[in-house]
């Protein structure tokens, strides 16, 4: 959470996490003693949450896509080799047995509002947060493969700005059945009077909209949250004002600080204009974290993982069009590419680069923004800054080895944070993932456009059909 006057902003904790070998330190599963192959293994998720419940953590965020990356090279053949984010499972599945052997560890989960209908989510997540007495946050996606376009019967990717107004709706939806169609106390379970539960306080929601019909009412009764905590991880303009309207929790980042302040910026005054608070958002970014307890020992731990790296991991998750191995080092891109500076998801660069230049930074993980690499007081020196300077509230800690990763972080860095008051000494027993991150209850804030179906307001009395029957 944000630090109140005299204070220390204290550290938003997550471990980043994909139901997958390979998620995003591509090649690095082939480690001595790593896990990765273990991901099918519910051992393999059992024992991370205890692992990180034990060191303090706040959250693993699990990523997820639902497609292949085919666009490098022409067809999904490096990714499948690689073991990039295929195979896959489903993030959603093993929360419950995570939550089953911890008491405080919360679950981000990523789940893509494009392709699947919103009733099923709710009612899905609903559930989640009810087995995990109200630890769960969503990450709210739109899904950017065009392989997943093809997956759920469209002939190409759905255009970018398209699927936020899907998004749009998709929300609207979730939040009348998540806040406005029971009330709190609908359930009396009345055995004298064989009642369970009172049908003048759960309604239907009858949502006739663009996209989507449904009817209601939610099947679930309200969990804790009610709402589960609100994630979104984006850095483009029409997400910045997706994340402003809805967003409790924005995961993003950039190729340099200086981008990624400006999209916190950016957010935070879209949340205004929608009449929220600009503190009402926190935000977190990947990091990299190798520490050694001593230099030397942290050097040498980045040394390894750079040589384990795979360019041809990094270079098809990108989604490059073209494939610049296939060129002479000194081959300028403009020369092999009609594109005049973007290509791919994520990588920009100069026509006037060559392919060398280019090729440079695909594998080198020591061009991660955010990275520290060092002794223990060094890591939470930095630490420390990207809080207090950059202006982040949390991580998403970067796996580069399961689970020695999150282990030295454990024994290493969180004894130090703890000292500097950074991070929690112990959890409290009784809070949500939503009062543990913004330490003020359990449900949204009423400045959340959520609230606004609370107690069944502005929903429609019934549906036109309902209505004719009526009279």
């Amino acid at each position: 959470m944000s630090a109140v006057p005299g204070e220390k902003k204290r550290l938003v904790l997550n471990l980043f996490e994909m139901n997958c070998v390979s998620h995003i330190t591509h090649g690095l599963w082939r480690l001595p003693d790593n896990n990765r192959e273990r991901f099918n293994d519910l051992d393999y998720w059992t024992e991370l949450a205890r692992l990180l419940e034990d060191g303090g953590f706040d959250a693993v965020f699990l990523a997820d896509v639902i497609g292949t990356y085919d666009v490098f090279r022409g067809s999904a053949d490096t990714s499948i080799r690689e073991g990039l984010q295929i195979p896959n499972n489903d993030p959603a599945l093993v929360v419950p047995a995570m939550a089953a052997v911890t008491q405080h560890l919360g679950f981000g989960i990523t789940f893509s509002t494009t392709y699947e209908p919103p009733f099923a989510w709710a009612r899905r997540v609903s559930t989640l947060d009810h087995l995990t007495k109200g630890r769960v946050g969503w990450n709210v996606v739109t899904s950017y493969l065009p392989n997943a376009a093809r997956n759920f019967g469209h002939d190409d990717e759905v255009e970018h700005d398209h699927r936020y107004e899907l998004a749009e709706e998709y929300l609207d939806v979730l939040y009348k059945l998540w806040e406005g169609s029971w009330d709190d106390d609908a359930i009396t379970a009345d055995r004298d009077g064989n009642v369970f539960a009172d049908p003048a306080k759960i309604r239907p929601i009858h949502h006739d909209g663009t996209y989507f019909k449904v009817e209601g009412p939610h099947l679930p009764s309200p969990t804790r949250q009610r709402t589960p905590v609100i994630f979104t991880a984006t850095a483009s303009d029409a997400g910045s004002a997706f994340a402003g309207k809805h967003a409790e929790v924005v995961f993003t980042g950039g190729a340099t600080v200086e981008s990624l302040q400006e999209t916190i910026a950016r957010i935070r005054k879209e949340a205004v204009a929608a009449g929220r608070e600009a503190d009402d958002v926190r935000f977190i970014t990947i990091a990299g974290v190798i520490v050694g307890r001593t230099q030397q020992e942290a050097d040498a731990k980045l040394a390894t993982f750079q040589e384990y790296a795979s360019q041809d991991g990094y270079l098809a998750h990108t989604g490059l069009p073209f494939d610049p191995t296939a060129f002479p080092p000194e081959t300028k891109l403009q020369e092999i590419t009609a594109d005049d500076g973007g290509v791919g998801r994520w990588k920009t660069f100069d026509p006037e680069q060559t392919v060398g230049e280019f090729l440079a930074g695909f594998g080198d993980l020591s061009t991660q923004p955010l990275l520290a690499v060092g002794t223990p007081e060094v890591v939470a020196d930095e630490i420390e800054r990207w809080l207090d300077e950059v202006g982040i509230d949390g991580i998403n800690l970067l796996q580069y080895h399961s689970y020695d990763t999150a282990r030295d972080f454990i024994e290493l860095v969180v004894p130090v944070l703890r000292e500097r008051g950074r991070l929690r000494a112990s959890y409290d027993v009784h809070e949500s993932l939503r009062a543990r991150i913004f330490g003020a209850g359990d449900r949204l804030p009423d400045t959340h456009p959520a609230t606004r179906y609370r107690g069944g307001a502005h929903l429609p009395d019934a549906s036109p059909t309902k209505k004719e029957a009526i009279q």
